[in-house]
């Protein structure tokens, strides 16, 4: 695009390399800057995030550049949660009110070379592994940079820089200094550690294959995304510390003795579970949340680096490449007025991902203490028969996140009339029975 200013983006991960890929199609010149080597050649790093559910958003991002056929193509449906008791019970929860209503499993290293590649392959879009920002400078405007593979560092010059490298962001820490930005971190009182199901013989899954698996245990719990290998990545939230808890376990024999009691059905089918358990990083579970996400149309936050939430609704990834859908039509809209385009930006989406955040709080707690009690199954047995009988005057919360195009804090808000006026009908049918009731004892 003749004229256009440069973007570069900092961080190669799945918001940055689909939001260079939109950029390229749109004819921006891109320059994309990532710490890690290129997963191309060195492959992917292994045992740092839990997998990823795919859902609407996501795939309508994807399908805009072109990739979502692609990617689907990799994913495996899940159509709803399959729920291990103690004493090893399963009952399924489906997502939706058929099977078409699925998120997808897919790979994280996976997609992220499916974009890399995508990126790639734009004549305007250059892509720069082991670079490392550490620091930026808007007067000037330049970016400091840090080789990873020799000492030093250096300056770039840029245009528009646009931060994409996650929840700890270096262009976001610097922006944190000026006067007037707002920013807040909440740490979750638990972690998370990544572990494995191995395929069974010949690919075989070994637990059902099209369904995410959960093992709630009131203050922690497990869960089992499949893979197209047949193995599943499990991943343990527990708590730093306390009787059940990460603190805990110190020996091989306190984490067997631990899976035995809790999750007696999964230990037989997970023999590398010590060595996983003691060599995977445990990680943390923050949610930040900040303002503004840029700086005189010259700097801009996308995905974790604006909004981090914790994973319990699926929607970190699909948030970032919704990001990516409405910065393009603020920058179709606005250009080359970049400041107007990003104050639209920030507009439709801070109070949607704000209520994202909340929401998946909510889920977290949801799945951890709810999904296993008999109240939890039959209320979502009601709501999928409403979402049936009524489609669309009733579609449950969960539906509207993840299998519509509604806006986050649109979709809470409707979601709450909708249970206002269930507990009113429901209220008025019971008052009606009690008077009908007290008409026939005294008739």
């Amino acid at each position: 695009m003749n004229g256009s200013p440069r973007f570069t983006i900092i961080g190669a991960g799945l918001g940055g390399t689909l939001l260079a890929c939109y950029l390229g199609k749109a004819g921006y010149p891109v320059d994309l800057y990532e710490k890690r080597p290129d997963p191309r050649i060195h492959g992917a790093e292994g045992g740092r995030s839990i997998n990823l559910a795919l859902s609407v958003r996501g795939i309508e991002a994807l399908r805009e550049v072109g990739l979502a056929d692609e990617v689907l193509k990799n994913a495996i449906p899940m159509r709803g949660r399959m729920i291990h008791a103690p004493d090893g019970h399963l009952s399924f929860q489906p997502y939706g009110k058929d099977p078409t209503q699925a998120i997808h499993s897919v790979s994280r290293a996976g997609l992220n070379l499916t974009l890399v590649n995508a990126a790639a392959q734009s004549p305007d879009v250059r892509l720069f592994f082991q670079h490392k920002c550490i620091g930026i400078d808007p007067a000037k405007p330049t970016l400091e940079m840090a080789n990873e593979t020799s000492d030093g560092s250096f300056h770039i010059p840029f245009d528009i820089a646009i931060a994409a490298d996650g929840a700890f962001s270096a262009i976001r820490a610097h922006m944190q200094k000026q006067e007037g930005f707002n920013y807040q971190q909440t740490y979750e009182s638990h972690g998370y550690k990544e572990l494995t199901i191995p395929a069974g013989p010949d690919g075989f899954h070994c637990l059902e294959k099209n369904a995410l698996h959960i093992w709630p245990r009131q203050s922690f719990m497990m869960i089992a995304l499949p893979n197209l290998d047949g193995s599943f990545t499990v991943t343990l939230f527990w708590p730093f510390q306390g009787p059940n808890s990460f603190a805990a376990v110190r020996t091989e024999a306190d984490l067997l003795q631990f899976f035995q009691k809790q999750f007696p059905d999964a230990l037989p089918l997970m023999p590398n579970l010590a060595e996983e358990y003691f060599h995977h990083p445990t990680g943390s579970l923050v949610t930040i949340r900040c303002s503004p996400w840029h700086m005189q149309g010259k700097v801009l936050l996308v995905g974790d680096a604006a909004h981090a939430v914790v994973p319990f609704l699926g929607q970190g990834m699909n948030a970032a490449f919704e990001d990516c859908r409405v910065l393009d039509r603020c920058l179709v809209r606005s250009a080359p007025d970049w400041e107007s385009a990003f104050v639209q930006y920030e507009h439709e989406r801070k109070k949607h991902v704000d209520a994202l955040a909340e929401m998946c709080i909510d889920n977290f707690l949801e799945m951890r203490d709810k999904v296993g009690s008999r109240l939890f199954r039959f209320r979502k047995k009601i709501q999928i028969l409403l979402h049936t009988w009524f489609p669309r005057w009733y579609v449950p919360l969960y539906s509207l996140i993840t299998f519509s195009m509604v806006p986050y804090a649109s979709a809470r808000r409707r979601a709450r009339i909708q249970d206002w006026v269930i507990r009113g009908i429901a209220g008025g049918i019971l008052l009606l029975l009690m008077v009908l009731a007290r008409l026939f004892i005294f008739a």
